[in-house]
């Protein structure tokens, strides 16, 4: 069984999916860093040279051939969600996890993180603020399981999702 990690930045998905995969003994698989490889450009750098339109194709590329492996934990981008076969093909074999978090506490992780540069995450700031709601109905509807990180350490985040994991194995 895989588990796919869903959510906007600053929810806690990447380091939330390091910790798990390393609980679980299951290969991580970071869908950004694996689109970042096969094109040779960052997530940035691809959205500004070939548009938004095509990094979505990519990214659902990328999650088609990678949905069909097992026992992984899938670190997937913000905007993975937005495709309808995304959700199928990471579905097919697995749980999705929607993180969540409080617009503040995003917007501070987001900021003291180091994985954007300042534009992106004044970039990224925005965005989140002008998409949040719509976004975050597609992330539940999305979603097996939903947790509000806003207050738990990534630990107690990964406790919930192996009890999870344990509900749907019984």
């Amino acid at each position: 069984m895989n588990i796919s990690l869903m959510g906007f930045s600053g929810t806690g998905k990447t380091v939330v999916s390091r910790l798990l995969a390393r609980r679980l003994d299951k290969k991580l698989i970071s869908t950004n860093e694996e689109l970042a490889s096969r094109t040779g450009l960052s997530i940035e750098k691809m959205a500004k040279r070939h548009g938004w339109g095509r990094l979505l194709e990519a990214e659902s590329e990328v999650i088609e051939s990678v949905s069909d492996l097992d026992e992984c934990v899938f670190d997937t981008g913000s905007s993975t969600v937005l495709r309808n076969e995304n959700v199928t093909n990471l579905k097919k074999n697995g749980l999705i996890i929607f993180l969540t978090a409080d617009s503040r506490v995003i917007e501070s992780r987001i900021r003291r993180g180091q994985e954007k540069t300042d534009f992106a995450k004044r970039e990224y700031i925005d965005k989140v603020k002008g998409v949040l709601d719509e976004w975050q109905e597609k992330y539940k509807k999305a979603a097996d399981y939903t947790i509000d990180t806003t207050t738990l350490s990534p630990e107690e985040v990964c406790d919930l999702i192996t009890h999870y994991i344990q509900m749907e194995l019984h």
